[in-house]
């Protein structure tokens, strides 16, 4: 799907942000929060536009493409 797009945080990059939940951004219109008991739906903009900050800082750490699946490869390849 030309919408999406796979990006692998390696675990050796020095991280400047740790996501403490999972989270799904619908726009800038809401946020949908995956805590362990429950979900959370976040509609005040402010708070919206953290979790956008949050994940654009995410996807600058991130490998696409050829380093995407050399990563997942040495991950399989470690397995065995």
């Amino acid at each position: 799907m030309p919408n999406i797009s796979l990006g692998i945080i390696p675990f050796a990059s020095a991280r400047t942000i740790w996501p403490l939940e999972g989270y799904l951004i619908f726009d800038d219109l809401f946020v949908q929060v995956e805590l362990m008991t429950a979900e959370l739906t976040i509609e005040a903009p402010t708070e919206v536009e953290t979790y956008a900050r949050a994940f654009g800082r995410l996807q600058k750490q991130a490998v696409y493409g050829s380093g995407a699946r050399a990563l997942i490869t040495s991950a399989i390849e470690a397995l065995d």
